[in-house]
């Protein structure tokens, strides 16, 4: 992980079928990772996104 990452660490991942996870975009705050994945959710609403701590 590098060290832009780590100041980083809220992350918004795609989820794919095949078990693995697309990291879509990282944040500093949780707050801002929840906005953004409200957007996320109005856009593309069949796609599943979700907020981890990395």
């Amino acid at each position: 992980m590098t060290y832009s990452e780590q100041l980083k660490p809220w992350c918004i991942v795609r989820n794919i079928p095949n078990q693995e996870n697309i990291v879509v975009k990282r944040f500093r705050r949780r707050d801002d990772a929840v906005a953004y994945l409200q957007v996320l959710k109005q856009s593309a609403r069949d796609i599943a996104f979700q907020i981890i701590f990395k």
